[in-house]
């Protein structure tokens, strides 16, 4: 009953929320940041508009529409700019590629879906997963673009099932079944489907997610065309951009991919993906500087709403951090992790506030991910009013040996990759960085673990705040090679395992910590020689604390 009536107060507070929220101008946005941020500078379209149809679109989902999108958005560009009209009905097409001082708007009831045929989608020089690489053209892209716009109640389906491979573990034996009866090739172990023979080489040619490293010529990437999945929308070195108002769903790879792009607005989105997609992101901002994300619902098949900025040697001499981020009143259901920083951060993240948004069964809430050889630093975080229900890994995690895993280890997929390695590294500028994030207010209920706080041994995490927030969770908090974490009037509710696990870590202090442990009375363990000025709560009696040989003495207080 208790669990009942918190679910629906939640839900209640949600509606009320965005309700409220929804009558707030734009610039309330930027009230009570905790960093200068300059005002982002919006698009305007003059009141021109022409009508896909207008140029020979038909509707009903079998005719091809590429070239009636290209003459109309050509005209417009042309004309000085304006709207794109797309009408009620649903509208095949293949790639879209958008023109400055154009709006391509979707009238209610109105759909784009993309063509199934791959040969559509010629191999163009991208970068994905942080790397620069070549794929197929995006359904929707724009590139050197200014003052661009997507506008409207519509649908935007991206076919991503033609695209996507799929592993059997993450479906029923019935949708199982039904995707054999459709064609496609099986994995030599029979589980994962591939669209063609051409995914299944690619998948195989590929120890790097999916950048196929061990494939280089042009000839080479062609045979394994089908597996070069691209993001459905794809902007790049773009300035003044409006995303408002329609569903981007069904994407071949990531869904929304804003890169190198300055003065972005991102609103009234609906981003879907089905839970099983892989690679299935919902909105990877990359590289990016001035950027407003609020009042959008997520429910997709990997990260949410992740903050990136290149990966490894290409993210590094690309250097081009994200910053100057608000992210405010989103909803995310399904997805690996609600807001989400890495794990490809290696050009640096710095300057985002996110609050006010609600998770509701997202595997992981607050999600920071890296690894060694990424370098980057990321800093300057500040998040704050954010609910959580249903999370089953993490409610807050750092995890800074990331490698690839879902939150929720799958078949093909070992916890051992991600294993701790205790070993003396230089630091270098291949040495990722957290630091300088603070968290306010944040609660979460009926949750699987409130805190992983994983640094390196050679970099610690520093500096981390969580204030004023309430966990009720069955695992409680881990802090492992940290300099600097604070907890202030922060009340955890746990019912297995220690209250707290402190290993190698300083001047941590958690004397504003709650523990109130469902089964017996709450315990507290520190480990590790390099522990030291470590301040305990009072509330914990000293008979469940647990300090081991090799801690120095007076290390904790």
């Amino acid at each position: 009953m208790k669990k009942t009536i918190k679910l629906l107060a939640l839900s209640l507070a949600t509606l009320f929320s965005a309700n409220s929220f929804a009558q707030l101008q734009t610039a309330d946005l930027y009230k009570n940041l905790e960093f200068k941020m300059p005002t982002v500078a919006e698009t305007s379209f003059p009141a021109t508009s022409v009508s896909i149809k207008d140029f020979g679109a038909v509707a009903g989902g079998t005719v091809k529409n590429t070239e009636a999108f290209k003459k109309a958005i050509t005209s417009i560009n042309q004309k000085g700019g304006g709207k794109v009209i797309v009408p009620r009905g649903i509208w095949m097409t293949g790639p879209i590629v958008l023109q400055s001082n154009v709006n391509l708007h979707l009238e209610d009831g109105a759909m784009i879906i993309f063509s199934r045929d791959f040969n559509d989608y010629p191999l163009v020089d991208v970068s994905f997963e942080g790397l620069n690489t070549t794929r197929t053209q995006s359904p929707i892209s724009a590139k050197r673009a200014a003052n661009i716009a997507i506008t409207g109640n519509g649908v935007i389906d991206g076919s991503g099932d033609a695209w996507r491979y799929v592993k059997k573990g993450k479906m029923t034996d019935g949708q199982w079944k039904e995707l054999l009866s459709k064609g496609g090739v099986l994995s030599d172990d029979k589980k994962i489907w591939f669209p063609s023979e051409s995914s299944k080489k690619g998948f195989t040619s590929t120890g790097n997610f999916n950048v196929p490293e061990k494939l280089t010529s042009r000839a080479d990437l062609e045979k394994v065309k089908d597996f070069l999945r691209p993001v459905m929308v794809s902007i790049v070195e773009c300035d003044k951009v409006l995303l408002d108002g329609p569903t981007f769903q069904n994407s071949p790879a990531w869904n929304l991919h804003p890169l190198m792009s300055t003065n972005l607005i991102l609103r009234n989105l609906n981003v879907r993906n089905p839970w099983y997609s892989q690679n299935g992101d919902g909105l990877d901002l990359e590289s990016c500087k001035n950027v407003l994300i609020y009042n959008n619902t997520f429910d997709v098949g990997d990260d949410a709403i992740c903050i990136k900025s290149g990966k490894d040697k290409d993210g590094r001499d690309r250097g081009v951090p994200t910053e100057n981020v608000v992210i405010k009143n989103n909803t995310v259901y399904h997805a690996h992790g609600g807001i989400v920083i890495g794990s490809e951060m290696s050009g640096g993240v710095k300057n985002l506030h996110a609050s006010d948004c609600t998770f509701i069964g997202t595997d992981i809430g607050l999600r920071f991910k890296t690894t060694r050889g990424r370098g980057g630093v990321v800093e300057n975080i500040w998040m704050s009013n954010i609910d959580m229900i249903n999370i089953p890994a993490q409610v807050i995690g750092f995890n800074m040996f990331y490698e690839g895993n879902s939150p929720i280890i799958e078949e093909d997929q070992s916890a051992d990759d991600e294993k701790r390695v205790e070993k003396q590294i230089p630091v270098t500028d291949e040495t990722p960085v957290f630091r300088n994030v603070f968290f306010k207010n944040i609660n979460a209920t009926n949750s699987y673990e409130a805190l992983t706080l994983y640094g390196l041994s050679e970099m610690n995490l520093k500096n981390i705040v969580i204030e004023d927030s309430n966990f009720e969770t069955k695992k409680a908090l881990s802090i492992v090679d940290a300099d600097g974490i604070t907890l202030k009037n922060v009340k955890l509710k746990y019912s297995e395992g220690t209250g707290a696990t402190i290993y190698n870590s300083k001047n941590v202090d958690i004397s504003g910590l709650t523990l109130e442990s469902a089964n017996n009375k709450p315990t507290i363990k520190v480990l590790g020689n390099k522990s030291a000025n470590v301040k305990l709560p009072k509330t914990v009696a000293k008979e469940q604390i647990t300090v081991s040989k090799e801690v120095a003495k007076n290390a904790v207080k």
